[in-house]
């Protein structure tokens, strides 16, 4: 049998607020599941979502996990 690769995950932290923020980067904080401060979601590490952080990086934290 094949061994499944086991699938990275991000978790993604809102650090700042959105308050004086473009709308685009409000809608891909919103895309990316997070609601406020502090508010922590767990993604899958695809280049989509990478793509996504690396946009808003002024505004969230974003570290590996397994």
């Amino acid at each position: 049998m094949a061994k499944k690769k086991k699938e990275k995950k991000l978790k993604i932290t809102q650090i700042k607020s959105l308050i004086d923020q473009k709308g685009t980067h409000k809608r891909t904080i919103e895309a990316l599941g997070l609601k406020r401060i502090r508010h922590e979601v767990i993604q899958k590490d695809t280049p989509q979502i990478r793509g996504m952080v690396f946009k808003v990086k002024h505004l969230v934290t974003m570290e590996e996990i397994d």
